[in-house]
């Protein structure tokens, strides 16, 4: 191999690896909502797991993704090991979908007719990467775009591919290089060889590429590759074992599954067939394989050892719980984990999962705080305090989380997603805020002994109704992303607007008639103003709501045009609202 050659591999390599890359995160781009509704569908049936980990695997063009995206869900919370089990054996066999791609390049044009000459890389991967780019630079919308990627990124992966098996032709009459392939028909150095190869450049599916592009030089027999191929697939697990280092101890077992799987498929398959062929003498082992021949020994490896591991996995869960122990020390379960940022969508679903349990505790500690003004306990208070501080903490991961992702590369739809979720965290931590604001006076009232008089009472338990359904309202809403149930909010915001008035209104009126006390006078304002507050609040978060569906964050333009229109939607229902709490 001259210097010429060694650059042309090394080129071609870097191509390969690049376009596996584009072609991966392009599809998960153009498939991410598709993909959140797959990872909602989470199940502990190991086979529906399977078919999870088979779909997503085969959609990233990578099971190490995929393993280290369950790590972290795991980590999460969001799966359990036994669903974990079911997915990775899917990933295991979804990667070979990539080996099958390649297996086109062994495709010769000599001898064939004009169909196998049409579907030979050389052939029409030329006009899909024109294609491609014609899409990439030219379309205005991102999905055509998107797809326009997917096929650069696949004309750029068989550019490569070509690349390396040109470069590699001239090895075949080479004496070194072939008496270094006949080291690695030992099976225990062509184990190594293969595991080590993967665990650098972490990619079954490009090691099975390069080994696939050596075989242009038609000295890479099966009994070099079956050993290579099995320890491709152990080295496929280091970066599940790297992604899980100070993960709790559920995604620690997750990424041994995956190891252990790999390494007993090995144990049990390579002795098997090193005794086979002792046995019976296959001549086809000691001929040149092909990229075709690569791809079904690769396949067949993986389907030979789901059907004996799968039936088993109880046991490698009992494995890795074995191996990874419980332990006082062992890491808790992660609100929001890094490693889910691998896959925009699959972070997005988690953050909403979070946002929406945040969202529910803030809705849940202000109806609390609410309920202490007419009946105080101290166990109540302790709780609304607590429930606020967590709230905190939510708003301030997923802040810090949502930024993050929105610094990457994300599909509209995501950032669209990602841009909702900002704007309505604050504005349910500020909810929770005031349901400490609700509580303070609630002790004032209970401390001082003081006492609303009982029309007081009356109109206050309208306003605290009001508040309540705008609260239930806003929140159906956030969770549903439920636009019929938004755009009734704001006519109740209005109603609360003006309850909030008349009854400051009133006070003034028994003040002035020595009904009630000035003490309790600033009570009430202070109540009145938190609740008035709240309503203002929840009118953000629905109004964010419409506001994305019409491509637009304008809210206070919004509120404006809504607050002047004489739409009839709006008026019905706020005259609905204005009757059922009328003082």
């Amino acid at each position: 191999m001259t210097i010429f050659d060694a650059f042309t591999l090394l080129g071609g390599l870097a191509l390969f690896l690049y376009g596996m890359n584009l072609m991966g995160s392009s599809l998960e781009k153009l498939a991410g909502s598709k993909l959140k509704t797959i990872l909602g569908n989470m199940t502990s049936n190991p086979f529906k797991g399977f078919l999870l980990g088979l779909a997503v695997t085969a959609l990233l063009q990578s099971s190490s993704a995929t393993t280290v995206m369950v790590v972290g869900f795991v980590n999460s919370g969001l799966m359990t090991l036994t669903q974990a089990t079911g997915v990775i054996m899917g990933a295991n066999l979804g990667t070979s979908v990539t080996s099958w791609l390649l297996s086109t390049t062994g495709i010769s044009s000599e001898g064939t007719g004009f169909f196998l000459t049409l579907i030979k890389p050389s052939t029409f991967t030329p006009i899909l990467a024109f294609v491609g780019m014609l899409l990439f630079c030219f379309s205005k919308r991102q999905k055509r775009a998107n797809v326009g990627s997917i096929i650069l990124g696949f004309a750029v992966l068989m550019f490569g591919m070509e690349f390396m098996s040109n470069a590699v032709l001239g090895l075949r009459d080479n004496p070194s290089f072939t008496g270094a392939l006949t080291l690695f028909s030992n099976p225990l150095l062509g184990v190594a060889v293969g595991a080590i190869l993967t665990a650098i450049i972490q990619s079954s599916s490009a090691s099975v590429g390069i080994l696939q592009a050596l075989t242009v030089t038609g000295r890479v027999t099966y009994a070099t590759a079956v050993p290579i191929i099995m320890g491709q697939n152990i080295g496929t697990c280091i970066s599940a074992m790297i992604s899980s280092i100070g993960a709790s101890k559920n995604a620690k077992r997750a990424a041994v599954v995956h190891l252990s799987f790999n390494v007993i498929a090995t144990l049990i398959l390579l002795p098997a067939y090193y005794l086979i062929t002792t046995l019976v003498e296959l001549p086809i082992i000691r001929t040149a394989a092909d990229p075709i021949g690569i791809a079904v020994v690769h396949t067949g490896f993986k389907l030979i050892a789901l059907l004996i591991l799968m039936p088993c996995s109880r046991l490698l869960e009992k494995l890795a719980c074995r191996l990874v122990p419980d332990s006082k020390n062992s890491a808790e379960v992660q609100l929001l984990d890094e490693r889910l940022m691998t896959v925009p969508a699959a972070a997005i679903e988690r953050c909403n999962t979070v946002a929406l349990t945040m969202a529910e505790t803030a809705v849940l500690s202000l109806k609390k705080s609410i309920g202490t003004v007419g009946s105080f306990s101290e166990r109540e208070a302790d709780e609304i305090r607590e429930e606020e501080n967590e709230v905190d903490v939510y708003e301030d991961k997923l802040g810090t989380y949502l930024v993050r992702l929105s610094s990457q590369d994300l599909p509209e739809n995501a950032s669209i997603e990602v841009n909702k979720l900002l704007h309505m965290i604050g504005d349910f931590e500020r909810i929770s805020d005031h349901a400490v604001n609700i509580l303070e006076s609630a002790e004032e009232i209970h401390g001082k002994k003081l006492f609303f008089s009982s029309e007081a009472k009356a109109e206050l338990d309208v306003m605290f109704h009001a508040v309540e359904e705008i609260l239930d309202l806003s929140l159906e809403a956030f969770k549903k992303n439920d636009l019929t149930l938004a755009v009734r909010v704001e006519p109740l915001e209005q109603v609360v607007d003006n309850l909030k008035d008349a009854l400051k209104t009133r006070h003034i009126l028994r003040l002035q008639k020595q009904e009630c006390t000035i003490e309790m006078g600033f009570v009430l304002s202070d109540l009145l103003t938190n609740l008035e507050r709240v309503a203002d609040h929840c009118s953000n978060i629905a109004c964010c709501l419409i506001e994305i569906s019409h491509d637009s964050m304008d809210m206070h333009e919004y509120l404006k045009e809504l607050k002047e229109s004489n739409r009839f939607d709006f008026n019905a229902s706020y005259e609905y609202f204005k009757s059922k709490y009328a003082i």
